[in-house]
């Protein structure tokens, strides 16, 4: 492997989720509350939970990693504007499942200016939100519309408030905020993108007939938790074979066959933000005219959207851009037959390519932040994070050139844009035939 080891970035510190939260505060009017609550563990089965993932909004404006746990901010509180309630110290529990942080440490560690468990919350948020009439709070959320409804009914009852309570979509403005990243998310989306391309390297250098695809799966995964990953930002994808034309393949159980290709869309996270990579490559090392001949039409597609990529570009232009490239490419090959025009305006390659070339990448492997703005497409900005993936997909039909028949291919690489373009941030995973086939040479030779 190639792909030499980059020190990890340090851990976000407190000041930085507090200058989010006071970020988020900023144009919120002093009757304004905003409630956000963290994730709940989910049961997996009997007295087993799947393991805990922190809600990317909470993380984002905490960094708190407990499940249970609720933020309230208070523009222009007296008391101090952000408040966490959390679950309670409780050493019989403790000795199960590990020592609680706590409202004191949440307060010295987390940078809070007030910290209360969980038990307080009946008495404690009810005289917090008296008088804030304009609550803030994710609308899709059922934990948080149910909060809010039950805190209606408390202060309503307790004639605490005389004034209508109105409910505002928090995630217009987070989100908003979220789609430009800092530098130090920056830092993080790069070690994120980093390990996910060491993982991509050693599942190349690893594959060969005979195997199956979880076995691929477990060399990725294995990477991604040896470099200090959480693990995988989402199921990996491992698709030998026809298996590459279903887009959100998951099984991953099927053997690696010589002559097939391989498609392997994974990433890592990396203190929550997520890496997104997907390569195809031959399972035996060595790609077959046919599926060169198609693999260089989606390369071509993806490096012309990868020079696109700049400020004040958008996606719907990048995209257009791969249908472009990739429609020139089928005619070619005759898997597409007319004229060049006529088959862009009627989308002529959606039968082959029918999803996007690109989502937002942050916290989420699909990240917030609207694609439009004022009902026109976004213009990218310094600061976005982006995926950039084209594809092809052809069906084993009769009316298919039979040597093209179930072959599945994309490419898919991370994106930061900058002032002047867009920088790669997982370039480290060899995408040129002849790069790949020199990588897997080198892993039978181990």
């Amino acid at each position: 492997m190639n792909v030499s080891l980059l020190p990890p970035p340090p851990p976000l510190q407190a000041g930085a989720f507090a200058r989010r939260r006071q970020r988020l505060m900023a144009g919120l009017a002093n009757n304004a509350a905003v409630l956000i609550p963290g994730a709940q563990l989910k049961v997996r089965s009997a007295d087993t939970e799947y393991p805990f993932r922190q809600a990317s909004d909470f993380h984002y404006l905490t960094g708190f990693p407990e499940p249970d746990a609720l933020l309230v901010l208070l523009p222009g509180h007296e008391g101090g504007e952000a408040i966490l309630f959390c679950l309670e110290r409780d050493p019989d529990m403790e000795r199960w499942t590990g020592r609680r942080i706590g409202a004191e440490r949440a307060m010295a560690e987390y940078g809070v200016d007030q910290a209360f468990e969980n038990a307080a919350r009946d008495v404690e948020l009810p005289q917090l939100l008296a008088g804030r009439t304009n609550w803030y709070l994710a609308l899709d959320d059922s934990d948080a519309m149910a909060l809010a409804k039950s805190l209606r009914v408390k202060l309503t009852s307790r004639r605490e408030t005389d004034s209508p309570i109105v409910l505002s979509d928090m995630a217009e403005i987070l989100h908003e905020q979220r789609l430009i990243k800092s530098d130090e998310e920056l830092s993080l989306l790069r070690y994120a993108a980093h390990i996910s391309a060491r993982a991509h390297c050693r599942a190349m250098a690893s594959a060969r007939p005979g195997l199956m695809e979880y076995q691929l799966q477990a060399e990725l995964e294995h990477e991604f938790r040896w470099l200090g990953a959480n693990g995988g930002a989402y199921d990996s994808i491992v698709a030998s074979g026809n298996n590459a034309c279903v887009l959100h393949y998951i099984e991953n159980d099927a053997p690696l066959r010589a002559g097939d290709l391989v498609l392997i869309d994974a990433g890592a996270e990396y203190q929550l933000y997520a890496g997104d990579i997907t390569r195809t490559f031959p399972v035996n090392g060595r790609f077959t005219e046919p599926q060169r001949a198609l693999y260089e039409v989606v390369l071509g597609a993806q490096q012309a959207a990868l020079d696109a990529v700049r400020p004040g570009t958008t996606l719907p232009a990048i995209h257009a851009l791969v249908q472009r490239h990739l429609t020139e490419g089928l005619l070619a090959l005759g898997l597409l037959e007319g004229e060049l025009e006529d088959c862009l305006a009627h989308g002529a390659c959606r039968r082959f390519y029918p999803h996007a070339t690109s989502h937002w990448l942050g916290l989420d492997v699909h990240d917030v932040g609207g694609y439009t703005k004022n009902g026109k497409p976004r213009r990218l900005e310094a600061g976005m994070a982006l995926t950039i993936e084209p594809g092809l997909y052809i069906p084993d039909l009769p009316d298919i050139p039979e040597e093209y028949r179930g072959i599945g291919i994309r490419i898919e690489d991370d994106v930061v844009v900058t002032p002047s373009g867009g920088e790669v941030l997982t370039s480290q995973v060899p995408s040129q035939v002849a790069d790949i086939e020199q990588l897997m040479a080198r892993g039978r030779a181990i």
